[in-house]
This record gives C-alpha cells, sequence and structure tokens, in this order.
C-alpha cells in the first residue's frame, strides 16, 4: 500500500471518529431536531397555511420572548435549579410597563424600572436558594404566587392599554430592515447565552455546579453568587420578555404568563439540559423553544380545541421529563 493511500485511509478514519464523537457529545440536538423536522413535515401536510411566510413571521415573533426567557432558563436548570416564577414576572413586567406609560412616565424610565423589578425579583430567588439552602422548586413557586398578586394588585384585574405613541412599542411591533426587533433581540440573547455558556468561565462554573457544586467550591469559586447570577439572569430576561408581549398586545396585564413557566421549562429539558445539573445546552434550548411552538402553532390551524392542546402540553412536558431523565441525566 502506497503512502499516499496511508495518508488518505488515516484521514478518513480521522474524520469518520470525528463524526462519531460529534454525534456522541450532541445527540440530544440532534434528536430533537429530528422530531421538530417531523413535526413540521406532519403539519404542512395537514394544513394550508402552516408552510407560509405569514404564518412563519407570526411564529417566529411569537415565541421571540420564550426564546430569552428559555435560554436564561438553561443557565439555571444547569446548576440543578428552577425557576417557576418566570410567568408570574412576565405578567408584573407587563402590568408594571403598561400602567407606568399610562401614567405618564417616559419609555426610558419604564424601561429601566421594569428591567430593575426583573433583576431584584431574581436577586430574592437567588439569594433565598443560595444563601438559606431553600430547595429552588419551594422558593420560586412562593414567588410564583406572590408575584402574580402584585401584579393583580397593580391593574385591578383589568388589562391597561398602552399609548401606540411610546417608542416602546417598537420592541413588540418594530422592524428593522425587515426583520421584527423581537426577534433580533432574541437572537442577539441566544448568541450571547451560547457563547456565556460555552465559552467562559461563567459557563464552566454554571456546569461545574450542577455536576458537582462542592467540588466547584473547593477550588474557590464563589458558588453562591454564581446561583444568585443565574435567577438574575431568569428574572430579568422574564421581564423583558413581559415588557415584549405587552407591546406587541399593545397592552399590560397579569393574567398573562399562565403555564408560561412550565413551556420554557420544557423546552428546556428537550432540547437537552440535564434536568437535575450538570450540562446545558443553548442551542438545544432554542430548538425546544421551535418545537413547542410549532406544535401549539400546528394546532391551533388545525382547529384543534384549545383544552386539548393543553393536555397534549402536559403529556409532552412528561415526555420531556421522561426523556431527560433516563437518557440525559446519565451523562453528568
Amino acid at each position: 500500500m502506497s503512502a499516499e493511500q496511508n495518508v488518505y485511509i488515516s484521514g478518513r478514519i480521522k474524520q469518520e471518529s470525528h463524526l462519531k464523537k460529534f454525534i456522541r457529545e450532541n445527540t440530544s440536538v440532534i434528536s430533537i431536531f429530528g422530531v421538530l423536522f417531523v413535526v413540521s413535515i406532519f403539519f404542512s401536510s395537514v394544513t394550508n397555511s402552516f408552510l407560509t411566510v405569514n404564518n412563519f413571521t407570526n411564529l417566529i415573533i411569537q415565541i421571540a420572548p420564550n426564546i430569552i426567557v428559555a435560554v436564561a432558563m438553561t443557565f439555571v436548570i444547569t446548576t440543578g435549579g428552577i425557576d417557576l416564577s418566570v410567568g408570574s414576572t412576565l405578567a408584573l413586567a407587563s402590568a408594571l410597563a403598561a400602567t407606568l406609560l399610562s401614567a405618564g412616565v417616559n419609555g426610558l424610565l419604564t424601561l429601566a424600572i421594569v428591567l430593575l423589578a426583573g433583576v431584584s425579583i431574581g436577586t430574592i430567588n437567588g439569594y433565598i436558594i443560595a444563601y438559606h439552602n431553600i430547595p429552588p422548586l419551594i422558593t420560586t413557586l412562593a414567588a410564583m404566587m406572590y408575584i402574580r398578586g402584585i401584579a393583580l394588585l397593580v391593574t385591578g384585574g383589568y388589562s391597561v392599554a398602552i399609548s401606540g405613541q411610546t417608542w416602546l412599542v417598537q420592541l413588540g411591533r418594530g422592524r428593522l430592515l425587515g426583520v421584527p426587533i423581537a426577534v433580533m433581540v432574541a437572537v442577539i440573547i441566544a448568541g450571547m447565552g451560547l457563547v456565556a455558556l460555552k465559552y467562559t468561565s461563567f459557563g464552566n462554573y454554571v456546569t461545574g455546579i450542577g455536576a458537582n457544586e462542592e467540588a466547584v467550591r473547593r477550588t474557590g469559586v464563589p458558588t453562591r453568587k454564581v446561583k444568585i447570577w443565574t435567577y438574575i439572569l431568569t428574572g430579568s430576561a422574564a421581564a423583558l420578555g413581559g415588557l415584549i408581549i405587552a407591546a406587541r398586545l399593545g397592552s399590560g396585564s397579569s393574567n398573562i404568563g399562565n403555564t408560561f413557566e412550565l413551556d420554557i421549562i420544557a423546552a428546556v429539558v428537550l432540547g437537552g439540559t440535564a434536568l437535575f445539573g450538570g450540562a446545558g445546552t443553548i442551542i438545544g434550548t432554542i430548538i425546544g423553544v421551535a418545537l413547542i411552538g410549532i406544535i401549539q402553532n400546528g394546532l391551533m390551524l388545525m382547529h384543534v380545541s384549545p383544552f386539548i392542546i393543553q393536555i397534549i402540553e402536559g403529556f409532552v412536558l412528561l415526555l420531556a421529563v421522561f426523556i431527560n431523565v433516563k437518557f440525559f441525566s446519565n451523562k453528568k
């Protein structure tokens, strides 16, 4: 056998080994993408309006807030935590923004106040969880209840209209170079999340805490502060998502975001982030958000009852947790 043949065979073996390694390390992402493809083909075959520009545009605008919050949630779940308060924070941000704007507060100050509220909620959740060892499930479940109550108190249970004259409505309705601004914001945040989780020390700490928090702490990493920051991310992301939804709808309401947190958690675990921490993937999360959005969109186009859609979403969440625990969480 000639030297050239040896080099060729050696190169092919390396390529195959790299391919096998890539598939092994990204099994969850590849699997969920395959499901996304199959589901898309199904809905495109049973409805005439699924594969249309208008439907696709509406779909990506609707899931933009979900992507923003799901990216942040990926960090929380990767540490082994969970945040059930994001739906209520979304509602509070929506209600607070509409109330402030209707009271004559300028857009920039409204934006700052709403984001500060989200940061404050995340800080409180993170501090209680990190420094007082209260389980994240209990802490954020309580937060989900009292934050929703504050939102109801702010609005009195009614929707509050937002004037179309304020520049803040562009977050939900505006376009830049033909691309919806909400989608651009979601893409930017997803890109930042991808870089932060995969290529920064913070991302390494987040993954390490989920895998073995005590070992990471012994290396000198301030694990409590890292955990607090992950909840600050979910709080601020939910506040931004609430702003975008309020801007798109033209009103703020304390009633939006019901079961929102379940959609987000389902998307994250469907994407391959280990439910008990130690492994996270932003790309998988985005695909998970897209899959849930497409399922909801496709079923609506098929005129399926909203009650049945909720049943299906519940089973999707159960399936996501089952697959995650059985196949992906063991790879920690």
